[in-house]
């Protein structure tokens, strides 16, 4: 199933929380903790959108909608909701 959102609406895959350090030690998951990341896995036609397919980005924890798609979380947020984008060197 694919899945084409609409106008300025952008579909993110959410990167999973690190529950271990790099040295082995396992954290508490904190519930209150945003914002949150994912990559962009597809986007809207709205022409004003600033994000491209592909981009890791950075959300509002409370503003994208939870789906669930052939047992894959998703998230849909409006380009309001994305707080930036990630540029890794």
């Amino acid at each position: 199933m694919k899945l084409k959102p609409l106008t300025n609406h952008i579909i993110i895959e959410p990167f999973k929380a690190e529950e271990k350090t790099k040295s082995g030690i396992v954290l508490p998951k904190k519930e209150d903790e945003a914002p949150e990341q994912g990559k962009v896995v597809a986007i809207g036609s709205d022409e004003k959108i600033e994000v491209k397919v592909g981009d890791k980005v950075i959300f509002s924890k409370y503003g994208p909608t939870s789906i669930k798609v052939e047992d894959k979380d998703y998230l849909i947020a409006s380009q309001d909701e994305i707080l930036a984008i990630i540029i890794e060197k």
